[in-house]
């Protein structure tokens, strides 16, 4: 499988995804926005994935390519081309498919835990997540579900976690961050307060949230390989 990858800051890359892509043999390409690259024919990716990023999706003033990227974005989810957004990214396809990006009512940086939904629960893709999941977050906007989209899972502080409109999926929440991967997003942030926000060493010291972190996040990529991308006889993806 060709995987494709949007990013948006040097220091917030795509952590464990590089593991699963070697294990399982797909490749892997970028298109790095703030570096001022473009991106290739969508006819070259099995797979979009959009990553997350400091910005926010409506700083078009500040950081330009974010319209380049939108209209990408647009071409994308009206071909119903299979599509992981996290965080920034997840921000990014909500919009653009009518689910609005505010401030949230609290920034959430650590681990919190997220639980699915019935609708997450029944959903074929979103299932592969567990029913509950401590989680590792680092956002401070939120995202309203896109009409039409399965809401998957909710948190205390975010009651849009995650969500599933045929073949597009969106996280707010990370997946996958490794200890090894938050060195940059540490350095990047000038401070750590709020109710909903750990210290790094708190959060860099749960070694084994990590590991499972990593395992729910393959799990999910299996499952949006099997149902999303290896879609049979042109089928769109939904239930």
């Amino acid at each position: 499988m060709r995987i494709h990858v949007f990013e948006h800051a040097a220091y917030e890359g795509i952590g464990t995804l590089a593991d699963w892509a070697q294990e399982n043999g797909h490749s892997l390409s970028f298109t790095r926005w703030e570096c001022g690259e473009c991106a290739p024919a969508r006819a070259s990716w099995d797979l979009l994935v959009v990553m997350g990023g400091p910005m926010n999706i409506y700083e078009e003033a500040r950081h330009p390519w974010l319209k380049a990227e939108k209209a990408i974005l647009d071409e994308v989810l009206a071909e119903n081309k299979p599509v992981l957004g996290v965080c920034l990214g997840a921000q990014l396809l909500a919009d653009r498919l009518g689910g609005p990006v505010v401030p949230g009512a609290w920034s959430e940086i650590g681990w919190h835990p997220i639980e699915l939904t019935g609708a997450g629960r029944e959903d074929s893709v979103l299932s592969a997540l567990p029913e509950r999941l401590n989680a590792f977050h680092w956002h401070g906007d939120t995202f309203a579900i896109p009409p039409g989209a399965v809401h998957g899972a909710f948190s205390q502080a975010c009651a849009a976690q995650a969500f599933r409109k045929n073949r597009c999926v969106g996280l707010q929440f990370h997946l996958e961050l490794s200890s090894a991967a938050l060195t940059g997003l540490i350095e990047a942030t000038d401070r750590f307060e709020g109710h909903y926000v750990q210290k790094p060493a708190e959060f860099l010291a749960r070694h084994e949230d990590f590991e499972r972190l990593r395992r729910a996040h393959f799990d999910l990529l299996d499952r949006i390989q099997k149902v999303l991308v290896l879609v049979v006889g042109g089928e769109d993806g939904s239930d």
